[in-house]
């Protein structure tokens, strides 16, 4: 396992602990100088490397699941706030997607990324974690933590999903690539550059219609780079999402069929939802809360990733 150092200014944290406020939980050895940054890790996942960041901290620890197109990138704001609050922090990428290993016909797979999640924690040797699920990191987070109870003290979601219901909903374009009946269209015309780009922005443009101003231009400036950058990159994320969008409606079927395994899951669920998302919407938060014994739901001014969009809020919805 391989790693480098990277930081965040001092100016940056003492800014972030006085947005937290009262929330501060920070150990003694951080009252004059707090955390600076993350360490980088490679983690081996057999042949292959997951990347890893490791923010300082105690337990235990949250472990944060990116969904799709996205990588561990989208926690770059979020973290550091809770890393400078006192706790250990860990995101990563998911086989295929952002920094980690990308193998040529690998078996991409709702499975796999629930392995990775089991494979990053014995690596790191976390004694007891929180999973953090966003978009489709939804389910590895509810699948682990209901799998693993002894190993984990409580669950955040954030605007993500988990099984079929009458309210849940792809955005257009994930719906075109999972759909049983349309992703084999899906396929043909993202393998054409100039479709694929066009499809990207029809979704991104969607997005875009609830935002304010100033998460319009944070999407755009921050966000959106992000996302392009799976498939910008070489080699690209495209067959991972592919694959793990072709495979969202089996996990679909196979989550749905274990949802009374939830209403024994006694440990705290905190969903923290941007209210403005047009599909993983109120709500589909309100349906997956009703499957747990002790959730509660905490509605966001945000869009889909309220972690970018409000992340003093999310970080203090976490937090209390």
């Amino acid at each position: 396992m391989s790693n480098s150092q990277h930081s965040f200014s001092r100016r940056e944290g003492l800014l972030a602990a006085a947005a937290l406020g009262g929330l501060m939980v920070a150990p003694r050895a951080w009252a004059a100088d707090p955390p600076r940054g993350f360490q980088e890790h490679y983690v081996a996942r057999g042949a292959h490397r997951l990347y890893v960041r490791d923010y300082p901290g105690t337990g235990p620890a949250f472990v944060m699941l990116h969904g799709f197109p996205d990588n561990c990138r989208i926690y770059e704001e979020l973290a550091p706030l809770l890393s400078i609050a006192g706790r250990r922090v860990v995101t990563f990428d998911f086989l295929g997607f952002g920094a980690s290993d990308k193998p040529q016909g690998y078996p991409y797979s709702f499975a796999q990324q629930l392995e990775d999640v089991a494979v990053v924690i014995d690596a790191l040797r976390l004694e007891e974690v929180v999973p953090v699920g966003h978009d489709a990191g939804g389910p590895a987070a509810i699948n682990y933590a209901v799998r693993n109870r002894k190993r984990v003290a409580g669950l955040v979601l954030l605007n993500c999903y988990y099984a079929d219901s009458d309210v849940r909903s792809f955005p257009d374009f994930i719906e075109l690539c999972s759909n049983p009946r349309t992703r084999l269209l899906a396929r043909a015309m993202m393998a054409d550059p100039k479709q694929a780009e066009y499809l990207f922005g029809f979704q991104q443009g969607l997005l875009r219609e609830n935002m304010t101003p100033s998460i319009r231009d944070k999407f755009d400036k921050k966000l959106q780079p992000i996302i392009a950058s799976n498939f910008t990159q070489t080699p690209s994320a495209m067959p991972a999402f592919l694959a793990m969008t072709g495979d969202a409606y089996a996990n679909l079927a196979e989550n749905t069929r274990q949802l009374k395994e939830l209403a024994s899951f006694d440990k705290p669920v905190k969903l923290v939802w941007g209210k403005w998302d047009k599909y993983l919407n109120i709500p589909v938060a309100k349906d997956i809360a009703a499957h747990f014994p002790n959730a509660v739901l905490t509605e966001l001014e945000a869009e889909h990733w309220p972690q970018y969009d409000l992340p003093v809020d999310v970080a203090r919805a976490m937090l209390n």
